[in-house]
């Protein structure tokens, strides 16, 4: 009994050694799946030099007074969207309307005038054919109704004008635009040529770029720019007018470039007086072209996560250029033909950190 009991503390030393030992290592984190990637190479594209240009609207112009009287009505203000004909100043129009009346009163009085002098002239042309009168009657008849017709056409162009003038009292809109400025005040007087109110359209706009001499010859070669928008994204330019002589005081061309009629919607945000950047195509040039997707921020600095041998990642800083037209930038430093850009840049950023690798922060510290 007691042999049985010494080799009691043995057996419980074998029991807790065996409850004792560890399980199995756990496995091993999952294995990344192979990132999509892009094996970049050289291209040709356009060549661009960029220059500061200044939005301004095909259509300003500041509506003047074409007869005299007060101002009673300003129906619109700065700011406000006006069609096209519609009235923006009204003047007072008792004057006008007086000279109507008088030049209808008197296109009346010559139109009786010419009904006698039409009758007077039958009269006698019957009476001459019967040669019963001189040939002096007959012509000073005839005489009268020459002037009587001449003083009916001169009566109507009286009141034409007189019409024109009362017409004159309610200037219209001569296109649909924005009031820039209003230059009078209600009751104030004006005469013919007196500035009222300035308005600009926004259906068509353009750009207008001095460019130096010596940049002048591959502009009118290929013909073709661009306006850069803040937003990253570019419009071609429908129209680039080049004039043949330059500025005699600056020696630098005043380019004009039209802008389709989708640049004045309030996303583009491109309004007269801006200034804008503008990239003028002058050759070409072999460049590597890189997504905007596949690309990271870090701060004001640019990156890309490139793969490299045995799938290792690397974080890289790139130096790029303006972006091209199709949203792609290119590469001026920090990356070689023939290296792989992983396109998806947060699952990169995930395998990148699960390397081992120390972070952008981390190498900052």
């Amino acid at each position: 009994m007691n042999r049985h009991l010494s080799h009691a503390p043995l057996l419980a030393l074998i029991l807790l050694a065996a409850c004792s030992e560890s399980p199995p290592p756990a496995a091993s984190a999952a294995v990344v799946a192979p990132l999509a990637s892009l094996t970049v190479s050289a291209g040709e594209v356009p060549r661009e030099m960029l220059f500061d240009g200044t939005v301004e609207a095909v259509k300003q112009s500041t509506v003047a007074a074409q007869t005299s009287g007060r101002v009673v009505e300003l129906p619109y203000d700065v700011g406000d969207f006006v069609e096209k004909d519609a009235v923006i100043v009204r003047i007072t129009p008792t004057e006008q309307r007086a000279r109507k009346g008088v030049a209808e009163a008197g296109l009346s009085g010559a139109r009786s005038r010419l009904a006698e002098a039409q009758l007077a002239f039958n009269r006698t042309k019957d009476v001459y054919d019967q040669k019963l009168i001189a040939k002096s009657q007959f012509d000073a008849a005839a005489t009268n109704l020459a002037a009587a017709q001449a003083a009916v056409r001169a009566a109507e162009a009286g009141l034409t004008e007189a019409g024109e003038g009362l017409g004159y009292t309610a200037i219209r809109a001569p296109y649909a635009g924005i009031v820039l400025s209003r230059l009078v005040q209600i009751g104030e007087t004006v005469t013919p040529g007196k500035p009222l109110m300035t308005g600009v359209s926004l259906d068509q706009l353009r750009v207008v770029v001095d460019i130096p001499q010596q940049h002048i010859a591959p502009l009118r070669k290929h013909g073709k720019a661009r306006l850069l928008l803040a937003d990253g994204r570019s419009l071609e330019a429908s129209e680039l007018r080049i004039p043949p002589s330059a500025d005699a005081a600056t020696h630098s061309f005043r380019v004009l470039l039209s802008l389709p009629a989708e640049t004045s919607t309030p996303e583009l945000a491109v309004a007269p007086g801006t200034l804008v950047k503008v990239a003028f195509v002058s050759g070409s040039a072999s460049r590597l072209m890189l997504p905007a997707s596949a690309l990271v921020q870090r701060g004001e600095l640019t990156a890309a996560y490139v793969l490299g041998e045995q799938g290792r990642i690397e974080l890289r800083y790139l130096r790029l250029g303006t972006p091209a037209a199709d949203g792609r930038l290119p590469v001026l430093a920090g990356l070689a033909p023939g290296e792989k850009l992983a396109l998806d840049p947060v699952a990169a950023g995930i395998a990148y950190r699960r390397q081992g690798l120390p972070t952008t922060a981390e190498t900052a510290k």
